[in-house]
């Protein structure tokens, strides 16, 4: 089957609903129930990439190759309202670290090339002790309306992690909790009253053979109520255990805090979470176990009220990675369901030195090894949907709907013209629609619902919506197939064709094929208060009427 196709148009119509960064008077940001908001009580939605500051050179990666305001512009050209910047404690903690220069970093390492291009491309930055060029990417960033979370996201500089790289949990050789705690209250005091500073995300990844639960919370509330006596103004924002994957146990005991309405926590979800499931497997399946996971592991908190901010996910942006591919099409319906707040990883195209490999690229970057382009236009326009806001405080434009969301081409089913054919396009112009107890998918405001007319054909539109093909079953383990029978009794399933034209096919991957590939027939029915802008008139029940008076 022909993969459907994602046009430029969809770029840029997504592009005009993106959240910015507020304006400086909605800040500092606070929490209500699991939203994120500004002062006047609006929903922030985070969208944020990762900018690795952490490795070998403690400079943020890519100063080399471009100057920083081109970067931070790039950030926000792309929709990306903030950043997660990331710093080793070291940084903090040792005075000694954090005054060598830009250039003596890199002199240390023999990266003379790294030098001269930053001299180049960064002079101001080239003769700045460490923290202060830290400190001046923070500032570039908030000149270009990008907020920023610092994220401490290991203690001494280089590449993480592993489960026995001896600075994964509190105690272990290279992270001591009282220093950490130092550290915490350093950066949180130095970056108080610095606008586009939002948040502090305390550690990266907890792991290793000494994590417990008991020691989570022993420290975890030391860290925040240090960020917080420090600088109350920023979010507090709090990683799990085994890599962030798992706060499930905040389900039975919450954290104790002496302060309100600034709590997030955090969660990572790769591909290779799960090794290589996605590609051994069946995706339907894999899909379904592991959404079921994550929800037990971390997605509850939204059902107990605290914002889950993804700090972490990506892809390898080549596309030829299968575990990847078939991770993505899953997470992106779970994305858009949840409505979170998330970070990419990663913004790096190459890092000046990565695990003792000098100019290693980095796949999973949205911009490419010199920093001058994107890696992958089409897959940066399919994650940027997820920049805009579904819904949340202040952003009820209208009644609750759904919209209908195809997770592989991040489009949504809208209404083209006044009887079909149901096409995919930009998400800010869906349809609005409601899926009844009878399982009828209905325009709202209309008499019209999606039919099943035959197999390999156009999915139709009709009004006559109490026929069996007027119902749409959920099924599947991943339950984004979107299932029907025709009049002649053929059970069908949505699907998208090569032109992004919404047709009925035999349902695919439903059995434990692991060959196989369903993601152009999963769909996933969002909750939305989000008005959009269909470009074509709707054709109400009362024209349908006057167009069969006018002819007969």
């Amino acid at each position: 089957m022909a993969k459907p196709v994602i046009s430029l148009f969809s770029f840029l119509s997504i592009i005009s609903l993106l959240t910015l960064a507020p304006a400086a008077s909605a800040l500092p940001l606070s929490t209500s129930s699991r939203w994120i908001v500004d002062e006047s009580g609006q929903r922030v939605k985070l969208a944020c990439v990762n900018w690795a500051s952490h490795l070998d050179a403690v400079v943020a990666e890519g100063l080399s190759k471009q100057p920083v305001d081109a970067i931070a512009k790039r950030i926000a050209s792309l929709g990306f309202n903030c950043v997660r910047l990331t710093w080793p404690l070291l940084l903090a903690t040792n005075e000694t670290l954090a005054a060598v220069t830009v250039r003596q970093s890199f002199q240390s390492l023999g990266l003379l090339d790294s030098i001269s291009g930053i001299q180049s491309n960064n002079p101001a930055l080239v003769d700045l002790p460490l923290l202060k060029a830290y400190q001046a990417v923070v500032s570039s960033l908030g000149s270009n309306n990008v907020m920023v979370i610092l994220d401490n996201h290991l203690s001494n500089p280089g590449w993480c992690c592993n489960n026995n790289d001896d600075s994964g949990f509190f105690g272990d050789k290279y992270f001591n909790p009282d220093l950490w705690i130092t550290g915490l209250t350093r950066m949180a005091t130095l970056f108080k009253g610095v606008g586009n500073v939002v948040g502090m995300s305390l550690r990266n990844e907890l792991r290793g053979p000494k994590q417990n639960v008991d020691d989570w919370y022993k420290y975890m509330q030391r860290g925040a109520e240090a960020v917080h006596s420090a600088n109350a103004d920023v979010l507090v924002i709090l990683s799990g255990l085994s890599f962030d994957t798992d706060l499930s146990f905040l389900a039975k005991r919450p954290v104790s805090l002496t302060f309100a309405g600034k709590t997030v926590f955090e969660v990572h979800w790769y591909g290779f979470s799960d090794g290589q499931a996605w590609k051994n497997g069946n995706p339907n399946q894999v899909c379904g176990q592991v959404y079921n996971n994550v929800k037990r592991k971390s997605g509850f908190l939204l059902d107990y009220g605290f914002p889950l901010f993804v700090s972490e996910f990506g892809v390898d942006h080549r596309g030829t990675n299968v575990n990847d591919n078939r991770y993505l099409n899953c997470f992106m319906a779970a994305a858009a369901e949840f409505d979170v707040d998330f970070a990419l990883w990663t913004l790096v195209g190459s890092y000046y030195l990565r695990q003792g490999v000098v100019g290693m690229e980095e796949y999973y970057g949205i911009l490419n090894w010199d920093w001058s382009d994107i890696r992958n236009s089409s897959l940066t326009q399919r994650l940027s949907v997820l920049q805009s806001p579904l819904q949340g405080p202040g952003l009820a434009q209208s009644r609750m709907h759904k919209i209908i969301f195809h997770p592989a081409t991040g489009l949504c089913v809208l209404k083209v013209g006044f009887i079909g054919p149901l096409k995919l396009g930009p998400c800010s112009q869906t349809g609005a629609w409601t899926y009844s107890t009878r399982k009828v998918l209905t325009l709202k405001g209309t008499y019209f619902c999606i039919q099943a007319d035959g197999l390999n054909k156009r999915a139709a539109v009709g009004i006559l919506c109490t026929t069996r093909n007027s119902q749409w079953d959920i099924v599947s383990d991943s339950k984004l197939h979107l299932q029907s029978k025709t009049m002649d009794g053929t059970d069908v399933c949505l699907d998208v064709d090569s032109s992004n034209t919404v047709v009925t096919n035999s349902c695919n991957c439903l059995s434990r094929d692991s060959s196989c590939d369903p993601g152009s027939q999963w769909f996933k029915l969002v909750d939305s208060t989000i008005n959009s802008s269909p470009k074509s008139p709707m054709l109400k029940l009362n024209s349908v009427v006057q167009m069969i008076e006018a002819t007969s």
